[in-house]
């Protein structure tokens, strides 16, 4: 269902750009716009992984460097039937994380010390297959296809506002450019949130099935939901296009799903979680972090080198 509803939305912006190029009906400038937004995006697909990564000051670590982290992605890799994604740690006290990368080749799943310190190792593992499950949909290349669409449509509703108004018979006229201007990539933005909105429900399902207890995410979410009111991450605040990566909004918590927010309600998102976890039959409260873990995993398998995180 989730596919399918991105599926929908895809379509839509698809037809929003087709009906403001026909609004301002020049097949010449509809061309250029698409392919200066193309450019543009397709430099930022491939390289969006290292930019951000920088941008957050992450830096990699490795099985010697962070043992329990490391074991913990490879071993939720491995369920996720996923290659060994790159693993990172930013120094941050907010606990967040996020997962890039343009394909499950290529990805990494980047965490905040904040995340480790404040989460139990179950609450851990819940946030590590929710970014897993967005690698294991190639979300990254689906929001781009969209950042890419939703760039020429504003791109023409510029193009709109100054040329529009000069054809006479085919051209939207002064106040339909205009209206344009302003509807159009606003409409657009609220298809690409509305697709981010269903990833994120789609991520949370997907994760949850790959740990096989739905309240460890759940219990992560609040706690990272509340954190986010205390604790500001201030390079999100200076760069907020990236919010929508991060597992929950690090800028502030939405109480409601309105149109504008690029997060489904942490609300909503345990309530899911919590039918999810009826469904399978499984009720299991995460530990408190901090509490002392057996040398086994929580799936009952051995797990990896014991020791403080990062």
């Amino acid at each position: 269902m989730n596919y399918f509803r991105t599926a929908l939305l895809l379509a839509g912006l698809t037809a929003l750009f087709m009906g403001v190029g026909y609004l301002i009906g020049g097949g010449t400038g509809a061309v250029i716009a698409l392919i200066v937004a193309a450019a543009t995006n397709l430099f930022t697909y491939w390289n969006s992984d290292r930019m951000v990564l920088s941008m957050y000051g992450a830096h990699q670590v490795d099985a010697r460097s962070a043992p329990d982290l490391y074991s913990l992605v490879a071993e939720l890799a491995q369920r996720a039937s996923l290659p060994m994604p790159r693993v990172f740690v930013m120094d941050e006290a907010q606990p967040n994380a996020f997962a890039t990368g343009r394909n499950p080749e290529d990805a990494a799943v980047a965490v905040t010390s904040g995340l480790m310190q404040q989460l139990s190792r179950e609450e851990l593992a819940g946030v590590i297959a929710h970014e897993l499950a967005h690698i294991k949909h190639h979300d990254t290349l689906t929001m781009t296809i969209t950042a890419t669409i939703a760039g020429a449509i504003s791109m023409l509703a510029q193009f709109g506002m100054f040329f529009g108004g000069n054809r006479n018979n085919n051209g939207p006229g002064i106040v339909g450019s205009i209206a344009m201007m302003i509807l159009a990539p606003l409409g657009a933005a609220l298809v690409q949130m509305a697709i981010s909105r269903t990833r994120e429900y789609a991520a949370d399902n997907f994760g949850a099935r790959i740990v096989g207890q739905p309240m460890w995410l759940a219990s992560a979410l609040a706690k990272i939901e509340n954190a986010a009111h205390q604790a500001p991450n201030m390079e999100a605040e200076r760069n907020p296009a990236t919010a929508h990566m991060f597992i929950v909004n690090p800028l502030s918590g939405h109480g409601v799903d309105n149109l504008f927010a690029t997060h489904p309600s942490t609300a909503n998102r345990i309530a899911a979680l919590q039918q999810l976890a009826a469904e399978l039959g499984t009720q299991t409260a995460p530990r408190p972090a901090g509490a002392s873990y057996p040398p086994r995993s929580p799936w009952g398998g051995a797990s990896g080198q014991r020791g403080p995180w990062g």
